[in-house]
């Protein structure tokens, strides 16, 4: 994330735990914070993502996961 950015808040626990799931959760609120770019650069990195961990860690660079 660029310095000065907020990431925006998503609460990812008590959701289905489906990676896709938790990647729409993701990319709608970076939409909705108006960061549409930084909602593109997420889906391209995620599916390149190895496992289920390294989607999650990923999903927390981009938002505040609660």
């Amino acid at each position: 994330m660029q310095a000065g950015v907020k990431k925006p808040k998503v609460k990812l626990t008590g959701t289905d735990g489906n990676v896709f799931a938790l990647a729409g959760l993701v990319n709608r609120a970076l939409r909705k914070a108006g960061q549409e770019d930084k909602a593109k650069e997420f889906s391209s990195k995620l599916f390149k993502c190895g496992s289920y961990g390294e989607a999650l860690n990923l999903m927390s660079e981009y938002v505040e996961v609660s």
